[in-house]
């Protein structure tokens, strides 16, 4: 590429990130307890801009922003701040001016809010709320954590289902508190069931004579109140919802869930898996170092065990590898090459369950060609391998060692990336959460064993 096709990709890369220069002046302002200024500098960027400035920058300065903001904050940048730092945040506002900033948010986001405040902070936020937006946000939170009833909004759009276009169509104009955003227009039978939705494009461009049940899209589907928000993620990915209808246990409609709600909670659980994969829990740069050292201590506790465990395969041979120095040169070479390939098989398997492309279906055809990956892998770095061994050390059987010693591991780290996360997951434990252990102490064990126990074999 150009230095001028550089010049555009550096600038694309950095086209929505927050400029330095402003960060600065808004520290700046702050220090100098300059009201006016900070709310001129402010008042211009997108709630999620101020939110990332908010994560971004020191406890400190974010202490002293808010110290002189924080009674302007508005509702829409609460909902972006990640959690560690939203909390913080949210210690920091008055009630009074925290019940303001949330009355306009939807009530999805207000009970996003809401249930990770304190007791004293919750009851003071919902006292201050108008009757209706406190019923609505208490509703919510009869229902189970992570659920469809926690995830929708109270804000619905419906109409009878005998209803015409222009009667739809009046009844929008007629009414002054719709949401700000919605797709759908709901249809309910006289029990309020949700028996099908119009799309706004379909219901504007059909005759006022229309019947609203000619119109209504094939993609509906009704989300039960207690669904996992997981599920419903995935319901909104595999089918293309734009909005789904949320119903109670009597199938009564009760709120309706939309596309962004969904896709926030799928990024949330692919980060989620990513991050159980590395071991380092569901921490953030914002965390304190306490309290990322106690999400990541059990993992490498964990790591620890399972290297004195490969370490006393190793003993085992203590000598063998006295008599071949190389053995011990050779042996990382080995041990690393299936964590890798553990890994790689581990990952893809991790993410096929996570969508349900891995199933009971066709398990064995995924193990089988993970099994072949290896063989084939391990073959042309066992013929790579074997060359290096004789080249470097001059003994032509350690080079058939190292060979058949490779291709060993690199089978058994596919056998086990794909065999371990789905064990986990049929035993009802979170295959993104201890695979990587597992994985790891298998491909060491396998191949020390086998690099060490064909060394003491053959070389002896």
């Amino acid at each position: 590429m150009n230095e001028h096709g550089d010049e555009i990709e550096a600038r694309d890369e950095d086209a929505y990130a927050l400029d330095a220069r402003m960060v600065g002046e808004i520290v700046e302002a702050a220090d100098a307890g300059n009201a006016a200024a900070l709310d001129a500098l402010l008042e211009p960027l997108h709630a999620a801009d101020i939110a990332d400035l908010l994560e971004q920058i020191s406890k400190g300065e974010r202490k002293r922003i808010l110290a002189i903001w924080g009674g302007n904050i508005d509702g829409e940048v609460l909902s972006e701040l990640e959690e560690g730092v939203r909390e913080q945040v949210l210690a920091s506002i008055a009630p009074a001016d925290l019940a303001q900033a949330l009355r306009d948010l939807d009530s999805d986001d207000v009970v996003d809010l809401v249930e990770d405040m304190d007791v004293p902070q919750q009851e003071a936020v919902l006292g201050a709320l108008q009757d209706a937006d406190r019923f609505a946000v208490e509703q919510a939170l009869s229902y189970p954590e992570e659920s469809a009833g926690r995830l929708m909004q109270r804000e619905v759009v419906m109409a009878p289902e005998h209803w015409t276009v222009g009667q739809a169509i009046d009844f929008l104009r007629a009414s002054d508190d719709l949401p700000e955003q919605f797709y759908h227009m709901i249809l309910v039978d006289p029990r309020t069931r949700p028996v099908g939705y119009v799309t706004l494009g379909r219901l504007l461009a059909a005759r006022r004579a229309t019947k609203l049940m000619d119109l209504i899209e094939d993609s509906f589907r009704v989300i039960p109140a207690d669904q996992d928000e997981g599920e419903v993620a995935y319901a909104f990915n595999q089918y293309h919802l734009i909005s789904a209808p949320v119903v109670d246990a009597d199938e009564r409609l009760v709120g309706v869930i939309t596309i962004d709600d969904a896709m926030a909670v799928l990024d949330d659980e692919h980060e989620e898996d990513i991050l159980r994969l590395a071991g380092v829990g569901e921490g953030s740069l914002t965390d304190r170092v306490i309290e990322t050292v106690r999400g990541r201590f059990p993992w490498l506790a964990v790591n620890l065990l399972t290297a004195i465990l490969a370490s006393m395969v190793i003993a085992q041979y203590e000598a063998t590898i006295s008599q071949f120095v190389a053995l011990a040169v050779l042996m990382p070479i080995v041990a690393s090459m299936g964590g890798n390939a553990g890994t790689q098989s581990l990952t893809v398997a991790v993410r096929a369950i996570a969508t349900k492309d891995l199933t009971g279906s066709n398990v064995w055809r995924v193990i089988r060609r993970e099994a072949l990956v290896g063989l084939v892998n391990g073959l042309i770095f066992a013929v790579v391998m074997g060359i290096v061994g004789l080249l470097w050390f001059g003994i032509p059987m350690l080079g058939v060692v190292i060979a058949v010693a490779m291709v060993v591991n690199l089978v058994v780290a596919g056998l086990a990336g794909v065999m371990v996360p789905v064990l986990l997951e049929r035993w009802g434990v979170d295959p993104a959460l201890a695979s990587g252990a597992f994985v790891t102490t298998v491909t060491d064990i396998v191949g020390f064993f086998a690099f060490l126990g064909l060394a003491a074999t053959v070389l002896l």
